[in-house]
């Protein structure tokens, strides 16, 4: 357990997908900390981001003094380090399929759902930068296969299912979220009963709520 007196920092940007999924698990954790804001996209917040992490981007965990960067690892840290529910199944099983959305979301769902639909169909628009249409067909045309794994696994019921919050949970609850701002992504997300079904019961959890980002216009993608 980390102590309970340790200063713990999480540096991130409000848009990041990412950032929200530590900011959902420390909610959920019940876990006190200070929030630092940077833009990675802008090159004076950059520059502080350098100093604590080799690629400058977010989010990055202190926990005094020890620093924890890539989210899965963040998320991992969080859950083991501190008190509270635990986010991590100890049935075998489900452990594994929520490792195994862990790994789907970064490796299938960031790319097309968030930096494709969601960044040219609303947040450039949005944020009044140019978008590509052509980069918005391909994300959603890439979806529903994504989708229906996703669905696949939340039909098994052994993880992306109602009064089962993990570490799965919170890292791709902010992506789909963005995803369903897109009126195409939404009516995909809608044709997918079991995957909607969590995706609702999650909107309403006060982690999720409490996290949602504020998209004002401050340049930058997600």
């Amino acid at each position: 357990m980390s102590d309970a007196g340790a200063e713990l920092i999480l540096t991130g940007y409000d848009h990041s997908v990412y950032t929200r999924s530590v900011r959902i698990a420390l909610a959920e954790k019940g876990q006190h900390y200070t929030y630092v804001e940077r833009n990675p996209f802008d090159p004076s917040d950059l520059l502080d981001l350098m100093l604590v992490h080799p690629f400058g981007r977010v989010p990055v965990l202190s926990d005094d003094g020890f620093r924890v960067y890539e989210t899965s690892a963040i998320l991992a840290y969080v859950d083991a380090a501190f008190e509270g529910p635990s986010l991590t199944p100890s049935e075998i099983r489900k452990a594994a399929r929520m490792q195994q959305v862990i790994s789907l979301t970064d490796s299938y769902v960031y790319q097309p759902h968030v930096r494709q639909a969601f960044s040219h169909g609303v947040y450039r628009p949005l944020m009044a930068e140019s978008a590509d249409t052509g980069t918005l067909r391909a994300g959603l045309d890439a979806a529903p296969r994504v989708l229906d794994a996703l669905e696949e696994i939340a039909r098994e019921g052994l993880t992306l299912c109602p009064e089962q919050m993990c570490l799965a949970s919170c890292h791709l609850y902010p992506m789909l979220d963005y995803f369903d701002m897109v009126p195409e992504g939404r009516e995909l997300l809608s044709r997918r009963d079991a995957l909607s079904t969590w995706m609702h019961w999650m909107g309403r959890r006060a982690s999720v709520v409490e996290t949602r980002p504020q998209l004002t216009a401050t340049g930058g993608t997600v």
